[in-house]
């Protein structure tokens, strides 16, 4: 892994992804005592970052195993992302989804003709179908998060960052599965002389919170629920290694707090974001003392959300 590598990573998923414009407000930099650099992978292809991993991810396959397609399993933004990355590449895509997934996610994901195969809601009936899934058709299995190839391309979206604020003294990133903060801290590493990469969770699930504290991979309680849905999920082996290295700290955030950063971009940056995103912004204001007058990144992770349930 080096420079020339993530290098080589960019150009390959140029094609697939847009080049994501950073935003800036007078008033929230006023606010927060420092300069905010947010960038905004809500105007994403698919309205998130997740089609950066995706797009790599697929770009590397063999051509014997893009003829048998991929397959993943995800109720959120990763199975958009892998049914659009796919139908782009002209393979199928084969995407485990609970039974209870909301439909309009499931017709997302049938839009970029993704093929939906349903599965109970827990984590071990969405992999052993999945598993099933490829044994029968010979797909290529793609984890949404745990997953090299999907690591250094959730990267790409830091590198962009850097690139035009290469002053940065640090990025947060909201924490689910550990794919966007691994990436986003390689980019920092290689793309960058000081920045630090900082973590952002609710408090109701701070499984990566407890991770980076014990040094070892830690899971939230059954039924422990957030606002930011898409952050329930847990690190895996292939990005913790990389986040236990690279990544600086993890500051959790209380529900209230995540709405409250929510509404403010909408508000005064006019743009759609989903509560995922809103947690790097809830940590930025909770914490605003200790950035003063610094150059603060953050990734706007998405904006795929409900208009007729928003939480104000």
């Amino acid at each position: 892994m080096n420079k020339e590598f993530l290098i080589q990573v960019h150009n390959r998923v140029k094609p697939s992804i847009h080049r994501t414009p950073v935003l800036s407000s007078m008033l929230i930099n006023e606010m927060v005592g420092a300069n905010v650099f947010f960038k905004c992978e809500n105007f994403q292809k698919m309205g998130a970052f997740k089609m950066r991993g995706a797009a790599n991810a697929i770009s590397v396959l063999s051509e014997a195993e893009k003829q048998k397609g991929v397959i993943t399993h995800s109720s959120g933004n990763f199975a958009q992302a892998l049914s659009l990355a796919a139908k782009k590449a002209g393979i199928p895509a084969y995407i485990v989804m609970p039974k209870n997934a909301p439909q309009v996610k499931k017709d997302a994901v049938k839009s970029y003709d993704g093929i939906i195969i349903e599965s109970e809601s827990t984590a071990e009936a969405r992999e052993a179908m999945a598993e099933t899934v490829r044994l029968e058709k010979g797909a290529t299995f793609i984890h949404p998060s745990n997953n090299d190839d999907v690591i250094h391309g959730q990267g790409t979206a830091a590198i962009e960052l850097l690139d035009e604020h290469p002053e940065l003294d640090y990025i947060f990133t909201p924490v689910g599965g550990g794919g966007l903060i691994a990436g986003t801290a390689l980019a920092a590493k290689y793309f960058s002389n000081h920045c630090k990469v900082v973590g952002t969770e609710p408090k109701n699930v701070d499984d990566a919170y407890r991770s980076l504290k014990s040094g070892k991979i830690q899971f939230n309680l059954n039924g422990a629920t957030t606002i930011a849905d898409g952050l329930r999920t847990f690190l895996g082996d292939r990005n913790f290694p990389i986040i236990k290295e690279h990544v600086d700290s993890i500051i959790r955030v209380e529900e209230h707090e995540i709405i409250e950063a929510m509404k403010l971009i909408w508000e005064r940056m006019k743009i759609v974001i989903e509560p995922s995103s809103a947690v790097a912004f809830a940590a930025v204001l909770k914490n605003k003392e200790s950035y003063k007058n610094k150059s603060v990144g953050i990734i706007i992770s998405g904006g795929n959300v409900d208009v007729t349930n928003l939480p104000f």
